[in-house]
């Protein structure tokens, strides 16, 4: 789903709602930095009007230098977000899954806007 926001029915029996959004050519030095990316993650929250449960955990690994970069993941009272920044390639993979609804068109521009990428793509998949 591109360049349009997700409208939900409320009479749909929706679960919940799962957006993978890829940002490429990302800013380096805003994805190899894991204060930046504790950053993004408390003001995608507040964006989305999420609740953070516990803290973010930002984690740097990969010997193989595809897939090197750091990973994270937030736990949110409604499911949780999280993602990849692949330093080869300089792109952001984020996950975001929530039983309560977001527009995953706001999240990528905001994502976007925040580690400078110049292009994305998000998919959107609704759970029953």
């Amino acid at each position: 789903m591109n360049n349009c926001a997700l409208k939900i029915d409320p009479a749909d029996s929706a679960w919940g709602i799962a957006s993978s959004i890829d940002i490429y050519n990302c800013n380096p030095l805003k994805i190899r930095d894991a204060n930046q990316i504790k950053q993004f993650v408390i003001q995608l929250c507040d964006l989305i009007e999420m609740k953070r449960f516990g803290e973010t955990q930002v984690v740097h690994f990969g010997e193989d230098e595809r897939v090197e970069g750091f990973s994270m993941v937030q736990l949110i009272e409604t499911s949780l977000i999280s993602a990849h920044f692949a330093n080869l390639t300089n792109t952001t993979y984020l996950d975001v899954f929530s039983c309560k609804t977001y527009d995953p068109e706001r999240v990528k521009t905001f994502a976007q806007e925040f580690f400078k990428g110049t292009h994305s793509t998000v998919n959107v998949t609704l759970r029953h």
